[in-house]
């Protein structure tokens, strides 16, 4: 590619001489122009010769229309990115000297100048300009991702001063790049700790000092220049030489004020109850433990009270969820202005109340406070205009007399519970040891459960999951029933519990994936749309040894493709860390088999729990959708699973879709499946075919709804896992 080089020289004669001289060789091809004056030059870098731009400049100071450094100055100014090569006389040598300190490339003397000499200076000076682009669009480029990046960085040189803001540590820190180079890192990143208020020192000058990558102290919150503060997160490290030596530090580090937010909310929804906010299972559980070792070095004596709220359900029935869970937590709130601050109210599930007293003089202590709470419970509620009278069976258990650990308070403060029932409830009672009459009832149910499959009293119900988008039918849950020959319709809250304890949930669970499995692969037999078919897992289900190799007999004697059996389990399986769970798992995986994380965001799991098993699904709890329209916490949560769903490459199911406002807002955050009542409940297993076969979809108004009828779910809530087995 020729190159055009233009010479400013007084002397046509001697410019021309050194047009020969470059051109001698044709194989760089330099094309050269010859001017005189500084003026035409100017009009010559300037101008707007596309075809032929100069590339550089070789420059006599002493030229027609200016002489010495202001030849050049005039020249540089024109063209301050081209290369300038000067020549001169030796009496003019300082005067070079000074236009190569000021921006020239380089200077020759006469003696310098034969065809070798000058066309190595002129391919060295080329280089040299060419390099200096590449470094400056390095430079330009680096510049702009890092004011591209989501995080602030910011660097300092050894001494610990300022060398360097991004347009992000601008905004957090308050100060403009320019402001800040040169002042010390510590007055442009103050940081303090947000518990002591102490000033925490600077991690850049600690990385520069240990020489290795340093992270900052947790709770650590940066104070912006006009004193807003926020919580960040960093981590510096060390800038270092060609030689290896230290010359300064780079820090990134990022607001987390939302996420720590989000996390803290997250967190205690881990251990507190979404609808009532009151503490969960698990922080019961601690709870009940700290009161027991206290009761136990003070030697004395403490209480658990179990509340069970009397003929709760036809609430549900006769006036909907809405007006039961306004039930609920006003039940919370009157219970919590009962006790103490050093007292424990917790919400066990469904319509289940635990109050823990840890310190009572005697047991009369306990029997006054029960009194004192049915009190509160049994004023009316008012919901929508209605009045609505509740009651409350209370059992009471005292420690030691009742049980000297946690779960035999818990069991003894169930019996006396269901004694004050048996009374007519709206009562209290103290368990005694020979009370058994709760007892009794309960091992007539155990026996009766035994018996329920040889008898062919279990039947499954199947409530439709849809595509949010088009309303087509796109998979069912498996919900179990047992229709008693006596005491009729036995809820699963009723008998799963009593199932656990007594050993027979996984027949009962083998029993549900054999018929939901032989159930989908009659519908295809008849033709029906292919679903995918949802089965609840126990615990106790997924520990057994042979449960993986069950599911494949089950498959392969229904003929039902594993590929459209999902299993459902709850985050308490990840929380176990169990290899033996992981390896059942990724065998079912192999199979075809599809594994759904039911209730997701009411557990413990976390994004590292979720990607290190083998699951497809993620199915958000019903009490997030049930808030998220009047919750924008709820909203962001149900947002966010759905975006972690989208990221990790799950599907995402939302559970407990009731109003069309839950589901406008569901598709509008991108949510592709949905099942609960708005659309059906769960029906029989013919209902469930007739919708099939009709090609029943997604209603667009709520009174567009198909009449479709069905038993009254349970209710959502701690218990609901049970509810929908």
């Amino acid at each position: 590619m020729t190159q055009t080089i233009l010479i400013l020289h007084r002397d046509c004669s001697e410019g021309g001489s050194v047009s020969t001289a470059l051109r001698r060789d044709d194989s760089d091809r330099f094309r050269v122009e010859n001017l005189d004056s500084a003026a035409a030059g100017e009009r010559r870098l300037t101008g707007a010769d596309r075809m032929h731009p100069i590339v550089a400049v070789l420059l006599d100071l002493d030229l027609r229309d200016t002489q010495g450094i202001e030849t050049f100055e005039r020249i540089f100014r024109a063209a301050p990115h081209i290369p300038i090569l000067v020549l001169c006389t030796v009496n003019d040598e300082s005067t070079a000297r000074l236009a190569v300190h000021r921006g020239a490339q380089d200077y020759l003397l006469p003696s310098q100048v034969d065809a070798y000499t000058l066309r190595k200076a002129v391919r060295l000076m080329l280089e040299r300009a060419s390099l200096a682009e590449i470094v400056y669009r390095q430079k330009e480029t680096a510049q702009l991702t890092l004011d591209s990046i989501a995080d602030a960085v910011i660097t300092a040189d050894v001494a610990g001063n300022t060398t360097y803001l991004n347009s992000v540590a601008e905004q957090l820190t308050g100060w403009r790049n320019a402001e800040a180079a040169g002042r010390p890192v510590q007055e442009i990143l103050r940081l303090i700790d947000s518990a002591s208020r102490a000033v925490v020192p600077s991690p850049l000058a600690d990385a520069i000092s240990r020489d290795t990558a340093v992270g900052v102290t947790p709770n650590c919150v940066l104070v912006r220049r006009d004193g807003v503060e926020a919580a960040i997160e960093d981590s510096a490290a060390p800038i270092h030489d060609r030689h290896g030596q230290v010359t300064g530090a780079v820090m990134v580090f990022r607001d987390v004020k939302d996420a720590r937010a989000l996390s803290m909310k997250m967190a205690h929804l881990a251990q507190h109850d979404s609808l009532t906010d009151l503490p969960n299972r698990g922080l019961l559980k601690d709870r009940l433990e700290q009161a027991l070792a206290l009761a136990y070095r003070r030697r004395l004596k403490m209480a658990v009270l179990f509340v069970d709220l009397d003929r709760f359900k036809p609430i549900n029935d006769a006036l909907g969820h809405a007006a039961g869970d306004h039930v609920l937590r006003e039940v919370a709130r009157r219970l919590l202005s009962c006790v103490r601050q050093s007292d424990t109210v917790s919400r066990r599930g469904g319509d289940e109340f635990v109050v823990v007293l840890p310190e009572v003089a005697q047991a009369q202590d306990a029997t006054l406070a029960a009194a004192k709470l049915l009190a509160a419970i049994s004023r009316p509620y008012l919901h929508d205009g209605i009045e609505i009278h509740v009651t409350a069976s209370i059992g009471i258990a005292t420690y030691p007399d009742g049980g000297r650990d946690a779960e035999l308070l818990l069991k003894n403060a169930d019996i006396a519970m269901y004694s004050a029932k048996d009374m007519g409830g709206n009562g209290h009672c103290l368990f005694q040891p020979d009370m058994s009459s709760c007892a009794v009832e309960r091992r007539s149910l155990e026996s009766s459960i035994r018996d329920a499959m040889a008898r062919g009293e279990l039947t499954l119900y199947y409530q439709p999951k849809l595509n949010l988008d088009d309303g087509t039918i796109i998979g069912a849950e498996a919900l179990i029933r047992w229709r008693h020959p006596v005491i009729g319709l036995v809820t699963p809250h009723q008998f799963i519990p009593v199932a656990e304890s007594c050993g027979i949930i996984v027949p009962i669970g083998r029993w549900a994936l054999r018929e939901a499995c032989r159930q989908a692969r009659l519908w295809q037999v008849q033709g029906l749309p292919l679903v995918r078919i949802a089965v609840n897992v126990s615990s106790s289900d997924l520990d057994a040894e042979d449960f993986v190799s069950s599911v494949a007999i089950i498959l392969e004697e229904t003929g039902l493709d594993a590929t459209h059996l999902e299993l459902e389990l709850t985050e308490a399986f990840l929380m176990r860390d169990s290899e033996s769970i992981g390896d059942a798992l990724q065998a079912l995986r192999r199979m075809g088999v599809q594994i759904a994380l039911d209730d997701f965001g009411t557990g413990y799991s976390s994004l590292s729990y979720v990607s290190r098993f083998p699951i497809d699904t993620l199915k958000i709890d019903g009490s997030f959708v049930r808030e998220m329209t009047r919750s924008a916490d709820d909203a962001r949560i149900v947002s966010t699973v759905i975006g972690m769903g989208a990221n990790l490459g799950m599907r995402v199911v939302a559970e407990g879709v009731e109003t069309l406002e839950q589901l406008t807002l569901l598709r509008e955050q991108g949510c592709a499946e949905g099942q609960g009542h708005y659309f059906s409940p769960a029906v029989p297993a013919d209902e469930f075919a007739a919708m099939l076969a009709h090609g029943w979809v997604t209603p667009a108004l709520p009174s567009a709804r198909p009449d479709v009828r069905a038993v009254a779910q349970p209710r959502d809530g701690a218990s609901s896992r049970q509810a929908r087995r």
